[in-house]
């Protein structure tokens, strides 16, 4: 009797044993390296040419330099042609002031060189008045009937209807000589290589004109439409 008692305290010992060493493993955590400068370096994800990522930055493609991201050097956007429009105040504007700043901006030259007051009040007059064929009026006009209507109203100088005939009567000037109120003649169809098209001069390359699509406005003799349809630039002959 006594050596089943002996018996089984042995395999109660050992089983508790047993059980003491298990919960042992359980509850055991994963040893860290304390060493100095290493911390958790060895768990620590690892990146080619110290290029790192950060949550949440866009994916796209982009340029890097030594583990930072710079913008895209493809990205300008195309160039535009430049077209001009009128600084956003009164149309017919007296005021000499007002109009020698407006004018000024859309010229793209200083106040001081606008003195012919009585050229920038007339086309401020006319200004974003729409084209129209053969017209005249303030309703709308077309582009030899405004330069008519501004060389006489502003030079006194009187020329024929047609953009053609004005081209005819004018006398030839070279491009580097071109003065304030010189006609600027034009070939925009693809008929031939006959006149179509006229504007009067005013400084700085810049014309006045009734557009097609703009009605009365100011544009740039090298813009990309205008400069290969340009033929010439013509004097009116005073009378």
């Amino acid at each position: 009797m006594m050596m089943k008692i002996q018996i089984a305290s042995y395999f109660l010992v050992v089983a508790t044993l047993s059980g003491c060493s298990a919960l042992k493993t359980l509850s055991s955590k994963p040893e860290t390296s304390t060493s100095a400068g290493t911390g958790n370096a060895q768990n620590a994800p690892s990146f080619i040419d110290d290029i790192s990522v950060t949550p949440g930055v866009s994916n796209e493609p982009s340029s890097v330099v030594k583990g930072r991201r710079v913008a895209n050097t493809n990205t300008a956007a195309p160039e535009v042609p430049k077209r001009m429009k009128a600084v956003n105040l009164t149309r017919g504007e007296t005021n000499p002031a007002v109009l020698q700043m407006k004018y000024a901006q859309i010229l793209d030259v200083s106040q001081d060189k606008l003195n012919n007051l009585s050229l920038l009040q007339n086309i401020d007059h006319w200004w974003g008045t729409q084209y129209c064929l053969g017209g005249s009026t303030e309703d709308c006009i077309d582009c030899s009937g405004f330069t008519q209507t501004i060389l006489h109203d502003v030079y006194a100088v009187n020329v024929p209807r047609t953009a053609g005939d004005q081209y005819d009567s004018t006398d030839r000037v070279n491009d580097n000589q071109l003065q304030e109120g010189d006609l600027v003649f034009f070939h925009t169809t693809g008929r031939g290589h006959s006149i179509t098209h006229v504007g009067v001069y005013i400084m700085n390359n810049h014309f006045a004109h009734a557009a097609t699509t703009e009605g009365v406005t100011i544009s740039d003799l090298d813009d990309p439409y205008w400069k290969p349809r340009f033929v010439g630039a013509g004097r009116a002959k005073k009378t």
